[in-house]
């Protein structure tokens, strides 16, 4: 069974990425189950068609652990995709991230999660301390991607990330699987993030061209792979899911000083 989890700077579309590569593994045969991990459950909307309305956490406030039912907190979306939402504590209240711990430990005795082919963690944003990095350092995840555009903030967020991969890879079987190029349009990009991935001592296993489908596709609360199944793009992410599910190139990342990352990332005209 492949363990993968995307992380990636906030906004980046890793979301939309990991629910993409989802549903084109899944329609590869693949069994499959994505996990947000994410205070705004909103990873699984494009599988689910709608938020999350019952996420683990929100279980957790109404109900004793030992009341809970799988039905309550495993959810069924595009292509019989399993979905689940760990959920976040009420706003100013509480740790996100001991959210996800509590949420991804009641998954697991409860044995709610069936057999998967690929179980996908969607993990929020760039931070990989406390909770957010438990599919890491429990073992949750084994290959990490990276999402990642060619602007300076998202490199330094995938640098940072990286040397958590790092961190937890000198006791553990975690590795950096590689990097996930999705664009916006910066001068350079696709070369900058091709000599990131060299320094980072990792590969750019995929380039998503920016493209406006993918927003209309969002609009209507479906994945490209639904909304537009013939399009290019949707190629784009097939092949990314036949990469996923191939790869075997795995890596102990070498991240880079600010420094560097700034004077890498000026090179190819990201900067001012």
């Amino acid at each position: 069974m492949k363990k993968i989890a995307f992380y990636g700077k906030g906004g980046i579309g890793k979301s939309t990425t990991a629910s993409n590569v989802s549903a084109a593994l899944s329609l590869m045969g693949k069994k499959v189950c994505q996990i947000g991990c994410d205070p705004k459950n909103d990873s699984t909307r494009l599988l689910l068609g709608h938020i999350c309305k019952e996420t683990v956490l929100d279980q957790v406030r109404r109900k004793d652990p030992d009341e809970i039912c799988k039905e309550d907190i495993v959810h069924t979306g595009f292509h019989d995709i399993i979905c689940v939402e760990a959920g976040g504590p009420e706003p100013g209240v509480g740790c996100a991230g001991r959210g996800i711990i509590v949420a991804l430990q009641l998954l697991d005795k409860m044995k709610a999660i069936p057999d998967m082919d690929v179980t996908l963690y969607d993990v929020l944003g760039d931070v990989v301390c406390g909770g957010f990095s438990m599919p890491i350092r429990e073992g949750y995840a084994k290959e990490i991607y990276i999402v990642s555009s060619g602007e300076l903030m998202s490199l330094y967020a995938a640098n940072n990330i990286a040397k958590g991969i790092r961190r937890f890879a000198a006791r553990g079987e975690v590795r950096l699987a590689g990097i996930i190029g999705n664009s916006r349009n910066v001068p350079g990009e696709k070369e900058l993030l091709t000599e990131f991935c060299k320094k980072l001592n990792t590969r750019l296993v995929a380039f998503i061209p920016r493209d406006k489908i993918v927003n209309l596709a969002e609009n209507h609360k479906q994945t490209v792979l639904s909304y537009a199944p013939e399009s290019s793009q949707a190629d784009v992410y097939r092949a990314l899911a036949k990469t996923i599910w191939e790869n075997t190139e795995l890596s102990i990342p070498t991240p880079m000083t600010f420094d560097e990352l700034e004077k890498l990332a000026g090179t190819y005209g990201t900067q001012d």
